[in-house]
Order: structure tokens, then sequence, then C-alpha cells
């Protein structure tokens, strides 16, 4: 048949005789005009544009902006694509009633479609050029198609064409969107002035985009980027050529800040507390939020109704094509065409809509706009939820730094709350926000769904509905169980992660006292109550699983066997698919409804937790308000000598170079920095703490506070800075301590304080803390704590403190990052850095509470000297000691004694000399060593040097690593061979194998072969039950037409025949779907129980190897490292790997299983298979690279910002003394920030993700229809059916198979990880001897010989120990010293065989120990360590884990470590309780309670390494005497590091670089004036 532009079934198509546009074929003609017009303006501007801009669009997003109008526009624009497809289509099946082609029917059409596609390419190059010039030419476009469009509308209604007709209805609404684009046009012009003003508007971009730190894009682009994420590409495809670092994602538009989101809220917040009539009514968080984050819910929710509605398209067209296909008729060609109105056919909508190609279209683009919505919906409220938790994170933390001191000490508000809050109540909010519009839209899903089903099938579609709704209760029971066994499976793991802490921190001690196996133990009870708790979850989460599966199996089974037996009429096809595809539908909400409801529950638990939160006390001080210092400007410049030091930092940024010297002024005796009046101070309860205080501190001098442990010095410290609550009196600061004095100097107070009730307008104070508290940062960020960087001054202050030493052996100096809570640093080290910080900074006043009680002598007095006397005393700054250490009374200028929470004295030392004898002389006693300068040539020896040395162990394993731990050794040797891209992009790409194969395998063979099995048959028998539905639906529609012909009575005879052959299809179907259900089960449990075997196996294996693994391995890896294989990885494997392994393999199956049937139906389809095949490998292989890296983003900065809460609450009072609050308030806001940059970025990949497969379903489905139309002739229409409805469910199981594989890929790294721990070495725990052989009370008398031992840590390192030889006899008190590294505590790890012994040996009473089984030797050998180690239990215990020993017995130690009386006054006496790591005795009882440990154990020989380093010397004395008398007959070593302790030893050894330097008795050694020791002993004195 020939083409013709008009047709040549009439003569006269090409005639004008009754008037030009009387001839409809010209008038379609004059259409094409105005789109011609526009291709010709417009591409010859777009590429020469193209030619130079494609490179710098990417780039320069900084001329990026939105016209006027730009969303409505490209609305307008994709609506009117939509409708020239329509006309397109409607052309096309109008021609084919025609004689011969009408060409004019369809192109002005198709070239309509091209030229508004071409509008908009144009719009948008105009628009990121910034060039609005060119507009013009659309001006003109949008005019002349309105104008010609409007003739067309005219002629129609002229010849009486009317709205039942479709081209008429199509042509108008082309008319409205005509005029609609030209109006957005004008628009333009008038806002932006470019065209006919003189002067046009400039315009620029939006002030985040200039900034060219911000890549989140999504605000920012135009509409079509934002609905396909389009804008993420270079960053996902980048991802696979090198990982995606944080500098990459940039920072987050301002809209999005956490700032920003935070004022908001806090807005809400406020305006309700204003508004309220009665204030006790606390303001409601939820309408804050809703009055703050309202809008973009309510946006998402209209997006998600949107989709909801378009997703029930799906079924009905698939009816529609299924039900045509199956009455098929031939189309008739019109022969008539004269009588027809210009001579063509004009058709209705449903004649339309009969067309089976057209329903394909529409299928297509429903899906495509259904998942547009959808995602667009979940994007919105996804950025609600981050922006809504930035907001709350600022929240708590702006309460945090107000909480009142006495709130965490009383245990009111625990740091445990507060870590809770921020991680799991904001991300409970965060989740629900995410949920929320599933809330509403849900219920209006399932209503629809259920008339759709009623109006398919009828009454019997209401009996499926009830079986699905009936079992949804059932669900959310289940839910709920879920949620409870989750909580306590959480605190079994909570719990078993204290315990290993505890050994792992321990570790040394228990192999020491041979204890492991016991701590081990309880380690694997409280597993095996975890286990207990997940084999439930295990249960209940399969439980949930079967139940999503088998409830459509359920319903399907129900609706269908009732419509077969109670309906007269015979399922169709079209009904049963479309019914089925309903199911599918409804399903999915039914199944989240439980889910969310129970977010919804956990929200509103969540929101009351925060409201009592933001409720609690706050402390007295209201100068948080400003977040400034309240400093007025003018009172520092009135006076010249109140330079630099007392104004708030930001006013010093500028005059900080100078030196730091302030003038001296007159010497003044009534000079007074703080001065507090009859004070009555308490922590919240009703007794007060301190009681009736009434001290000065003068100002630029040295005081101290003294006082037994316990008396209330720290307290009294706190009181002044005003953290303890004040039942009366008053704390002054003096407001300028450099201003001259009146002399009456209270009269001054008086009027600057009459309206000052609090500490208001104290300045920053330099405080270090009892309780070190150390930042997670580098050791310079700790010290110069905010403030400029100073070299010289830096310098002084590292020198005063002595910590260059330990700075040297970190691996990155004074850079290295210290862990959290100074995990990795030693007391002593913690606290210098803690002093050095107070000493640095630039503060008029500061306060050090106990800074010696972790440093040794030398340290202590290099301190006082340097540091205190020197530095602080130079800079005249007002210093408050608090100490034990009495010998350093005499530097003191004021002195305040405290006793049992009141000054018991108050005055210099000399008053104190004078007026109470008593006391002075109490201190003389206790003082007991002459305390004389130290002898500056002298070698200083400490226990520094100790700390020293585990610091390199601690650090040794860092340098190797550079801090990461992620991948194992040798991939990174790997990397750093060939960093050539291709090698390392196909490595990120692959897919670890090896690691689920060593997972499922240490699963058990059995359930992997289990699950294998019930996976293939479940899914083979699902297709088996769509097929036959198929089959039963298809059967024998061929008999209706032969009835016809006979009687009635015949036709009755039929009917029953043909309705009993139809019943005959219902027990396979019945049977099938029993099958099926009781398949979903077996799977769902195999799934979840292998699960729960591999964790079982896996945690089991990690401990045992790491419990026995040789001391060396915890000294090179970091106990952060070990940690986390227990915490997060353990965690991985027992919860998150199983769910994602189920959730894979069944989309999986699902997506082959539809395409295996798609082909099936039409083998046609294999041709359209590979190109989607490649697509579709090419999505999910950028995509799972580029997810990993944000997630791994998003997991590594979410710990910071975790650390930084709880370092806060930790740090209060110190941060509130130094007024640092607003410099770590913007530090929160950063970390917060950056996380949720990164969560965002991981949820638009996602949404990517989901976009680009969700369109390559749209296609597979497309794809199916249309092959399935082509080649219709010979199939059963049943079958069409089937292979739409399947095609259906691939577009929601394709991105699951993604995001699943994502997922699973960064879960296995768990795996690999703590497999990588179950290679190390075990200690050789059996010795050559058996332990029969031992004798039962060996070592009966102590003898020691040691024969040329050779010692080393690891057979790769150099020896520590070289050819030692000494002989000790039975009951010798042996005392060895050396200097740092001479191998004292190498000797004494010697002798428990804890290290490599490769040459020599040690014969304790005729034994070789190395022959000896560990677990013998250990546990017949007692030790005291230098630091003391305590475990959460009784004290009973502590003492005596493997319960063997009486009561009397543990008494008895008790007594002689000093510890009796203490012990009986504590509630429960021997079971009283010891919190973790001992914190709730101080460090010398608990240094006392080890000692207790080793006298429990009676054994003949007792090491003692440095064990009285944190003992105050009057308990110091009674200890030497008690140990030398308890011990008379045993044998003792002890490793000295004050010489003093040793001079009465038997016998000393002095060792040096791992020889024996000098060996004697410590008389004749003292005698040799040269000698070592002789130098040691004049070094202490």
């Amino acid at each position: 048949m020939s083409l013709s532009f008009c047709g040549n079934d009439v003569n006269n198509s090409y005639s004008v005789e009754k008037g030009v546009l009387n001839n409809g074929c010209f008038v379609d003609a004059l259409n094409l005009v105005p789109h011609v017009f526009l291709l010709f303006i417009t591409f010859p501007i777009l590429f020469i544009g193209w030619g130079s801009q494609s490179s710098k669009v990417q780039i320069h997003h900084n001329t990026w902006l939105h016209f006027p109008g730009h969303n409505l526009r490209w609305i307008l624009t994709f609506t009117l694509l939509f409708v020239h497809v329509c006309e397109i289509a409607e052309g096309i099946v109008s021609n084919t009633w025609m004689k011969s082609n009408h060409l004019h029917l369809f192109l002005p059409a198709f070239m309509g479609f091209i030229a508004a596609t071409t509008s908009v390419v144009y719009y948008h190059n105009i628009e990121t050029a910034n060039f609005p010039k060119l507009l013009l030419a659309l001006f003109i476009y949008w005019v002349l198609a309105f104008i010609t469009k409007i003739i067309k509308l005219w002629k129609f209604a002229e010849v009486g064409l009317g709205v039942e007709h479709l081209r008429f209805c199509i042509t108008a609404l082309l008319v409205v969107l005509y005029g609609l684009l030209m109006a957005v046009e004008v628009n333009v012009i008038i806002v932006r002035k470019y065209v006919f003003f003189a002067n046009p508007q400039r315009v620029k971009p939006p002030e985040d985009l200039q900034d060219l730190g911000v890549r989140f894009l999504q605000p920012f682009v135009n509409l079509l980027s934002k609905a396909t994420y389009w804008w993420m590409n270079p960053l996902i495809i980048g991802a696979h050529k090198r990982p995606i670092e944080l500098k990459k994602i940039g920072k987050l538009p301002i809209a999005m800040r956490s700032l920003t989101n935070y004022l908001r809220l806090k807005d809400a917040y406020e305006e309700q507390r204003q508004n309220a009539e009665d204030l006790e009514k606390s303001p409601s968080i939820w309408r804050a939020m809703y009055r703050a984050f309202g809008r973009p819910i309510l946006l998402s929710s209209t997006f998600r109704y949107m989709a909801d509605l378009l997703g029930f398209a799906g079924p009905l067209c698939i009816s529609g094509i299924v039900e045509r296909l199956e009455n098929n008729t031939e189309v008739v060609r019109m022969n008539k065409t004269e009588d027809l109105p210009f001579g063509v056919f004009f058709m209705s909508s449903t004649q339309l809509l009969q067309n089976t190609y057209v329903l394909a279209v529409l299928l297509f683009l429903a899906l495509v706009l259904q998942r547009t919505f959808l995602q667009a919906s979940y994007y919105v409220t996804i950025e609600t939820g981050i922006n809504l938790r930035g907001a709350l994170l600022a929240m708590i933390y702006n309460k945090i730094l107000r909480l009142s001191t006495s709130n965490m000490s009383m245990g009111e508000m625990t740091l445990g709350q507060i870590n809770n809050l921020v991680a799991i109540e904001t991300n409970q909010l965060m989740w629900f926000l995410f949920l929320c519009p599933n809330l509403w839209a849900m219920p209006v899903q399932i209503i629809m769904g259920v008339i759709l089903l009623y109006y398919l099938l009828g009454f019997s579609a209401l009996i499926g509905a009830l079986v699905i709704v009936l079992l949804a209760p059932i669900q959310y029971l289940i839910a709920t169980k879920l949620a409870d066994t989750q909580k306590s499976t959480l605190d079994y793991s909570t719990d078993r992660l204290k315990k290993t802490t505890e050994i792992l921190k321990g570790i040394k001690l228990l192999k020491l006292y041979a204890w492991e196996n016991i701590f081990c133990d309880s380690v694997l009870e409280t597993r095996g109550k975890e286990l207990t708790s997940l084999r439930t979850f295990a249960l209940y989460t399969s439980m949930s699983i079967f139940m999503n599966a088998a409830i459509p199996i359920a319903a399907v089974l129900a609706t269908f066997v009732t419509h077969a037996y109670i309906s007269q009429s015979r399922l169709s096809p079209a009904e049963a698919f479309a019914s089925l595809a309903l199911f599918h539908i409804l399903v999915t909400p039914l199944f989240l409804l439980s889910t969310v409801v129970r977010f919804a529950v956990k929200a509103l638990v969540s929101v009351q937790k925060l409201g009592e939160f933001l409720q609690s006390e706050e402390i007295g001080d209201d100068s948080w308000r400003n977040g400034d210092m309240p400093v007025s400007l003018e009172s520092c410049k009135k006076h010249p000598g109140a330079r630099n030091r007392k104004q708030p930092l930001r006013y010093q940024m500028d005059n900080y170079e100078q030196p730091l010297r302030r003038q001296l002024r007159p010497t003044e005796t009534e000079d007074v920095a703080v001065k507090v009046n009859n004070g009555y101070f308490t922590w919240g309860s009703n007794m007060s703490t301190l009681s009736d205080i009434n001290i000065r501190i003068p100002t630029g001098q040295l005081t101290m506070i003294v006082g037994q442990v316990g008396c209330g010095k720290s307290s009294l410290l706190l009181a002044m800075l005003g953290e303890m609550q004040t039942h009366s009196g008053k704390v002054y600061w003096s407001k300028l301590p450099d201003s001259e004095m009146l002399p009456d100097y209270l009269s001054e107070y008086d009027s600057d304080f009459s309206h000052e009730e609090r500490s208001k307008n104290r300045y920053s104070v330099a405080y270090a803390a009892q309780k070190s508290w150390l930042l997670n940062a580098t050791v310079e960020d700790n010290i110069t704590f905010g403030s400029p960087f100073n070299k010289q001054r830096y310098k002084a202050v590292i020198d005063a403190c002595s910590l260059q030493p330990d700075i040297d052996l970190l691996p990155f100096g004074d850079q290295t990052e210290i862990g959290e809570r100074g995990i990795n640093l030693s007391g002593g080290q913690r606290q210098r850095i803690c002093v050095a910080r107070a000493l640095y900074q630039n503060t008029n006043i500061v306060f050090l509470d106990d800074p010696f009680s972790a440093l040794d002598i030398h340290l202590s007095d290099h301190l006082m000297q340097e540091g205190i006397l020197k530095f602080l005393q130079d800079d005249k700054r007002t210093v408050v000691l608090v100490t034990h250490k009495l010998q350093y009374l005499i530097h003191a200028d004021w002195i305040i004694a405290m006793k049992d929470g009141s000054v018991l004295r108050e005055g210099t030392l000399k008053d104190i000399q004078t007026h109470d004898v008593e006391l002075y002389e109490h201190w003389k006693t206790l003082m007991n060593r002459q305390d004389q300068e130290l002898e500056k040539d002298t070698e200083i020896e400490s226990q520094t040097t100790l700390e020293r040395k585990t610091l390199r162990r601690a650090f040794y394993s860092r340098e190797a690593k550079n801090q990461i731990d992620d991948e194992d050794e040798e991939e990174e040797e790997e990397e750093d061979e060939d960093d050539n891209l291709s090698t390392t992009t196909s490595r990120r790409s692959k897919i670890p194998w090896k690691v689920c194969w060593c997972y499922l395998s240490s699963g058990g063979f059995l359930l992997v072969f289990l699950m294998v099995t019930s996976k293939l048959a479940k899914h083979s028998v699902m297709v088996a039950i769509d097929y036959w539905l198929a089959a039963w639906t298809s059967s024998a529609p061929n008999e209706q037409n032969s009835s016809f012909s006979l009687d009635a009575n015949a036709t009755n005879i039929s009917e029953t025949i043909r309705n009993a052959e139809h019943r005959s299809y219902v027990p396979v179907f019945v049977i099938l779907c029993g099958a099926g259900i009781f398949l979903c089960l077996i799977t769902s449990l195999s799934v979840e129980f292998l699960g729960l075997s591999a964790a079982t196996n896996l945690h089991h294996n990690l401990l045992n190897k790491i419990i026995h693994a040789p001391l060396r391995f915890f000294d090179i890896t970091p106990l952060g490292q070990i940690l986390n294989r227990f915490s997060a990885d353990t965690n991985i494997i027992d919860q998150h790997i199983p769910p994602t392994l189920e959730s894979l393999t069944r989309s999986t199956l699902l997506c082959l299983s539809a395409i295996g049937i798609i082909t099936f139906v039409t083998p046609v389809f294999v041709t359209a298979l590979v190109p989607l095949a490649v697509a579709f490998y090419f999505i999910q292989k950028y995509f799972r690279v580029a997810s990993k890296d944000l997630q791994d983003l998003d997991d590594s900065t979410q710990l910071p910002l975790l650390c930084h809460f709880s370092e806060t609450a930790e740090g209060l009072t110190t941060i509130r003394a130094f007024r640092h609050e607003a410099r770590f308030k913007q530090r929160m806001l950063e970390l917060t920030d950056t996380n949720n940059t990164a969560y965002l970025f991981l949820s638009a990949a996602n949404r990517w993700l989901e976009v680009r497969t969700d369109y390559l379903g749209a296609v597979i489905v497309l794809t199916a229809a249309v092959a399935a139309i082509c080649s219709f002739y010979g199939l059963q229409s049943g079958l069409v059916g089937l292979g739409l409805t399947y095609a259906l469910t691939v577009t929601n199981y394709l991105n699951w198979v993604v995001r699943n594989l994502a997922d699973l890929e960064v879960q296995m790294a768990a795996v690999k990880k703590v497999n990588s721990f179950l290679t190390t070495e075990s200690e050789n725990y059996e010795g050559s001897i058996d332990v029969s052989q031992v004798p039962e009370d060996w070592p009966q008398h102590g003898e020691i010989k040691i024969q040329d031992l050779c010692v080393r840590y690891d057979p790769m390192l150099k020896p520590v120990l070289k050819h030692v030889n000494a002989f000790i006899n039975p009951g010798q008190k042996v005392g060895i010293c050396g200097r740092t590294g001479s191998g004292k505590s190498s000797l004494s790890l010697a002798f428990f065989n804890m290290v490599d012994v490769f040459e020599g040996k040690i014969i304790i009473d005729g034994i070789d120990i190395c022959k000896l089984p560990l677990q013998t030797l250990r546990s017949r050998l007692s030790i005291i360590l230098q630091d003391p180690v305590l475990f959460s239990g009784s004290i009973r215990f502590n003492l005596d884990p493997e319960r063997t020993c009486s009561d009397d017995r543990l008494w008895e130690a008790l007594e002689i470590a000093q510890l009796k009386n203490m012990v009986k006054t504590l509630p429960g006496g021997l079971d009283a309780v010891i919190t973790e790591g001992g914190e709730n005795f101080s460090v010398g009882q608990r240094q006392l309670f080890c000692l207790a440990r080793a006298f429990v154990r009676k054994s003949s020989i007792l090491i003692m390494d440095e064990a009285t380093a944190s003992i105050d010397m009057a308990t110091e004395n009674i200890l030497q005497k008690v140990v030398m008398t308890a011990f008379a007959d045993r044998t003792v070593v002890t490793i000295a590091h004050r010489v003093h302790t040793i001079l009465t030893a038997d016998l000393v050894i002095v060792m040096k670089r791992g020889n024996i330097l000098e060996y004697g008795k410590p008389e004749t050694l003292m005698e040799q004036e040269d000698g070592m020791f002789a130098s040691f002993v004049k070094a202490d004195m």
C-alpha cells in the first residue's frame, strides 16, 4: 500500500475548493511548521554550544541556576510528551481503519514529540550556561504551536466533533499545555528582564554551589536528573577506578546541615514553651518535629499515593491484554470515507484502549512513572529523616553540655543512657520518619486492592483478602516477639563483650595466674545464653519469612478454590492473572505494616526518653546561652594589665605571638583569686558533701589542698568551678585579678558581685581532673586543646611534663592519634598529657587535681620543679594543687588541709607549724624522707620507662598497619606491588567467593545441602502452581461456541460437564499449594539455622584461638582491633548475614524463574535478554563497588561522632572549666554533617540503583508483552498472563538482587576478618613432662637456678636477655633494678615461660620450667604486676576465681594487705561488688587487692613487679614490713623502680641491656662508689 501524506483513497485529498483551512490534511500540515522551525533553529545552537560547553558543565556547577518556573516547565514538558505519545498512538490506530495510509494522522504528532524533547534539552543547556537571551526561540515556538493547534481545534468544533472523540480531547489538551508553557516563558522574561528591558537582572547561583566543596547536587539539578539521579553517575562510575573518599563527597548543602535543622527544630520546640499556658507542661517533641519537618513528609506522601495508584495499572493492563488476545478479532477497514468529517476516521478512547499494543505501552509508562514516584517518595523521607537526626543530635549535644554534674555522678543520667540516646533513639526516630508515609499510604493501598479484586472475582476475592487480613496480626505478633528477642540478645552480647574486654585488658595477669580457662568458660557461658536467645530469634525470623512467602499462596488457594465452587462463570485467564498480580501487590503492604507499626511504637518510646532527657536538670550557670564567655570587651580594654590572659579565646588570636608574661604587679597580701564564704555544697542528695567552707585562694600563688583519701579535696575544686549544687554560701571569682585592688577588698567584691549569685564571671580555668580525660585526637591536639600553637611554649610544657621520651616512642610522634579514652597509653602518660594541657592553656588560674597519683617519684619531682614551680610560677599564674605528696608542702604559699568534707586548717606552712603542732608532726612522720633537690646529673629512672615500653609494644603493630585493620596484610602487599588501575578495579568488583564458601562450610554441609535443595524445590513448586493455574484457566474454551447450536436442555448438561472438568483441576492445585507452603517453612528454617551454626562455630574458634595466643600477639595487635572481631564482626555474623543470604537467594531465584517462564512462553524474548543482561551486569558491578565505599564511609564517620558524644559526657567538667563549649559544639556539628553526607550519598546511591533496575524491569515487561502479542497465535492466553505476571514481579526483585549482593559483600568482610585471626599460633600448653610427675607441693623450697638464659619476645626480634646466670637460695629476698629496657620485666616473664626462651634454662626446685605444662607452672607461682588489674564481680572472685580457698584464708590475705577494715565496712563483705576495672576503688586500693591476691595463692615464690608504685608512703612502709614478715620463709623477687624499696634485700641484681652488671648484697654494692647501684641509691634519696 503506497504511502502518501493525505492518503489516496479519495480523489480530492489535496483539493482546497472549500477553503484552505477546511482541508483537514492541510491543517495537519500547518501543525508541522512550528516543530520544524524549532528543530532548525535549535540544532545549530546546540551543536555550537555543546562543542564549547560539554567540558565545562560537569566541573563548574557554579553557573547552575534555575530560571523561574523551572519545575513547572519540566512537569508541563513531560505531560506534553505523554500527550504526544497518545496522539501518535491514536493516529496510528485510526490509520489502520482507513483504506490507504494517511500519514498526516500521526506524522505531525511524531514531529511534535521530537520538538518537545529538543525544547527541553535546549532549555537545560541554556539554563546551566545561564544565558537566558536564547530562550526567545522557545518563546516563539510555543506561540506558533499554540496558534496552529487553536486553528485545528476550531475547525474540529465547526464540523461538530466533541468530547466523545479522542482526537478532539487530545488537541484541546495540547492547546492548554502550549498556553501554559507560553505563560511560563513570559514569566521568565518578566522576572529576568532579559529581552525588552534595558537592565537585565543579574542572578547568581545559590551560594552552596559557589562553594565548590558541595558535591551533593540533588537539590540543584533539574527535574529529570532529580528523578533518575543522573548526577550520581560520575561518582558511582568513578568509584570503580578509585575508592570514594570523604573529599569526594564534599560538604552538605546549607539547607541540610545540622545547624540549619537544629535551629528549625529548636525554634519550633521553644515556641511551644513560650506559648504554653501552664509552665509545668513540657513542650511536645512530636509537635516540634511536625512544625519543622511536616512539609517534606506531606510531599513524600503525595508521591507515595501517586505511586500506589499507578501500581494498580499493572494488573489491569495485564487483564486487558490477555482478554483482548483471547477474544481476538481482525480490524475491518473502512470502505466508505466520503461521509466522514475531513474524510478520516475519528475514534473514541475505549476503542483506542482495545488495542493490545497501546495497552503494552501504557503498562510500560505506568511502571516507569510508578517507580519514579516511589523512589522520589523514598528519597524525600530519607532526606527529611537525616535532617531530623542531625537536628536531634545537636539538641542532645547542647543539653549534654548543660547537664548538671550531680546527675552524672548520682547515676540518674549514665553515660550509657546518653550513648543510647545518640546511637539508638535518634536512629529510631529517623527510621520512623523513613517509614511513616507507609502508615497512611498502606491502608489506602489495601482498600483499593480489595475493591479491584472484588471487581475482578466477585465474592471469592473477599475470602482471599480475609485470609491475608486474618494472618496479618500473627505477622505483627511475630514482629514484636522478634524485637523482644533482639533486646535480650543485645543484653547478653553486651554482657559477653564486657567479659571479653576484661579478659583482653587483663590477659597478661590471666596468663600469669593460669586463669584464662576459668574466664574463657564464663564468656562461653554468656555466649551460650546469647545463642539460646539467637536461636529463638532465628526461629521467629524464619517464621516471619515463612509467613511472607506462605500468605500469598494461601490467599490465592482460598480464592481460586472458592471461585471454582461458588461462581457460575468460569475463571478466565485474564481475571486469574490480574488477581494473582493484585495479591502480589497486596502482600507487601500487609507485611510491611507490622514493621511500620512496630517502629511507630518504638518511636513513641524514643520520643518519651528524649523528652525526659531534655527536661532533666541543668547546671546553674547561665553563660552557655551566647556560647561566649560573659566578658565585656570594655573591661578588658580599660586595664592595660589585663591583656590577653583573661580575654575569651577569640579576642586573643591576634596577639598570642608576644611572649606571654604579664607585667609584675605590686605584691599584695590580700590579693585573692577565688573566695568561698560559708559554702555548703552537695552532689544532689540532701546531705551536703562539703560543709562550712570558708577559704581563699591567693592570686598568683601556689595553694595546696591536702587531706586523706575521700575527704572532699576534688569536690572542693568542682564546687569552685560551679559544678556542684550550692545549698548556701557563695563562690567569688575576682573580676580582674590584675587591677589595683582597693585596700578594703571586700567592698569591691560586694559592689562587683552584688547581682552575681553564681560563678558567672569566672574566666576559663585550666583544670586537670584526677581521672585523666583525653580526646580521641593527636597528642598535640590534646595538649593545645584548641589554643593557638606556640612552638616555644609547647616545647617548654612538654619538657616540664617530661613527655618527650614518650612522644619519641609513638609511631608518629605527637601527631599520633590517641585511641578512645587514651586506651593505648598508660595511666601515667595520660595523666601527664592532661597536666600538660592545663599548663599550656593560657589561663590565669590553674587547678590540678592530684596530678602525681599515677607518676613515679622522679616524674613527680620533675613536674613539681619544672612545671609547677618554674613554668607556672614564673608566669605568676594562680595554681591550686590537690596532692597526697606531703613532701611538696614546703613549696606551698598557702595550704588548705581538709578532713571529712570540711576545712581543717588553712594558712601557710609556718602558720600550721606554730598553731597546729600535732598536725605538723603527723605530716612530718609521713614525709619521713628528706626531700633534697634532685641532683640534676643523676640518671632518672622510673616506672615511666615501663610505660614507655608497653607503649612501644602497643604501637608496634600500628606502625606496620598504619592504623588500618580492614584489609589483610597480603592484600596490602598485593596493592603495593601493582597499583595500576586495572588490577585494583578488577579486584574491587570481584565477589569474595572464597570467604562465602568458608562461611557456609563453617555452618555444616548437611545444612548447606538442605538449604540448596529446599530452595530449588520451593521455587519449582511455585512455578508449578502458577503454570497449573494457567492450564486450568485456559482449559476448554472451545465448547462455548459449539453449545449454541443445541437446545436449552443440552446446554445444561454440557454446563455441568464443563464445571466438573473445571473442578477436576482443583485437587492438584491444592496439593501444589500445600507443598509450596511446606517448602517455604523448610527453606526459611534451614537458612536461619545454617547462619546460627556458622555463627556458633566461628565465635567459639575465635575465642579459643585468641585466649590461648601468646602474649606477644596482644603486644602487637591493638586491643580495639581484637575487640572489633568480638563486637561488630560477631554481631554481623550472628544477625545480619542469615537474612541477607535468605533474601539474596530468594530474589535471585525469583528473577531467574521469571525470566525462564517468559522465555518458555515467548522464545523471541531471548534476543532482548542479551542487551538487558549486559546493562544489568554493568549496573550491579558499578553499584556494588560504590555502595561498599559509601557504606564504609558511613560506618567510619559514625564512630567519631559517637565517640565525640561519649567523650564530651565524660569530660564535661574539664570542658566547662576551660569554657570550651562553643568549640566542642562546632566539632559536633562538623562530625554530624560528615556522617550525614555519607549517609545521604549512600541512600542516593541506593535510589540510583533502584531507578535503573526498575526501568530495566519495565523494559522487560514491555518486551515480554510485545513478544507475546506478536507471537500470540498458537499460544494459550493463560500462558501469556503467566508470563506477564512474572515479568511484573521481576521489577520488584531486580534491585534486591543487587542490594543484597552488595550487602553480603560488605558483611562477608566480617567473616574474612574473623578468619584472619583464626590462623594465629597458640601457646604450647602441653609440656614435655606429664602433670602426674610433678610433685603436688612443687615448688616446696623456692630455690631458683638461672643458667645461661637467653630470651626474646619473638623469633624475629633481638634477644632481650643474653646469657644471664644467677642462683637464688630458698627464702631469699632478691631485688632487681636497672634502667628501662634493661630486661628486668623480661626476666620476671621468663619465670612464667611467657617469652621465648631459646637458650639456657631456669630450674626451680630441680625441675626445668620449660618442660612443664604451662597450666601447672603458672598456677604454682605468684606475681604482682605493676598495673593493678581487677575484674568486675565480687571481691572473693577477684582474690580466688577458682573457688578453692576458705573465707579465713581470704580474710587473712586482706589483713596482710591492710584492706581488712575497709572490706568489712563494705556491704556484703567479701561479696561486695567491684565494678569494671575496679573503678570504685582508688588506684592504691586496687594495688593492695592485687597484693592480697598474691598472698591468697600460697606459693613459695613471689615475684613483685614494681608493685608499690601507686601507694602513698605510709601504706607503702607498712607493706614493706608485711612482705618481709608474711613471706619470711618464701623467695621474693622484687623488681624495683624506687631503689629504696630493695635496700633491705638479701641480694641485689643490677641489670643493663639484658646482662647482669652487678650482683651481690646491697651493702657491698653501696660501697662501690662509681657502681651503678650506688648511683641509683643517690638519685633516689
